[in-house]
């Protein structure tokens, strides 16, 4: 079973619902969730907020975060998270900002930099994800690791054992 498939199962039995903001992963993150024959029963929608006004209108990501932290930051996709949920009225949300390249990376964030966000009950689950594999595998990789990382917190309700990895109490 693939995780997509895996993660719709977790949520039609639960009676959860998916909503996505996403960034450099373009949409990816919901085009494999709703590849799925009968998605339409948990995912809600998502919102690809490239630019940092929909970011700030649509996700609620403050301008102060933004201009403090920058859009490729663990503060950045927790905010992305919270108000993907809040717009979209869901139970979970999966958000992800970074740098896929090949341009755009700094010497404080290279190409390759990405983070990831996971809300899900009252907890939202942060990874950075680094290393450059060029744009394309930067974005099926970072796909991936969200997939993964919505599945555990489905199955477990808990903190993932990865060192990179960061949990925190969910407030909306």
């Amino acid at each position: 079973m693939e995780l997509e498939e895996e993660i719709g199962c977790l949520l039609r039995s639960a009676n959860l619902t998916l909503s996505t903001a996403e960034s450099c992963t373009g949409g990816g993150v919901a085009a494999r969730i709703t590849s799925v024959p009968g998605s339409s029963d948990y995912f809600m929608g998502g919102i690809v907020a490239y630019a940092n006004e929909v970011k700030r209108e649509l996700l609620h990501v403050s301008m102060e975060t933004l201009e403090k932290r920058g859009a490729v930051s663990r503060e950045t996709v927790i905010e992305m998270a919270k108000g993907a949920m809040k717009t979209l009225k869901t139970d979970c949300a999966i958000a992800t900002s970074g740098i896929a390249g090949p341009g755009g990376g700094t010497l404080e964030k290279p190409v390759g930099t990405i983070w990831i966000a996971v809300a899900y009950k009252n907890e939202i689950v942060t990874k950075c994800q680094t290393g450059d594999e060029g744009r394309e595998n930067n974005v099926k990789k970072t796909i991936e690791n969200a997939l993964l990382m919505l599945l555990e917190q489905l199955k477990t309700g808990k903190k993932l054992s990865d060192n990179e990895l960061f949990c925190e109490k969910l407030v909306l």
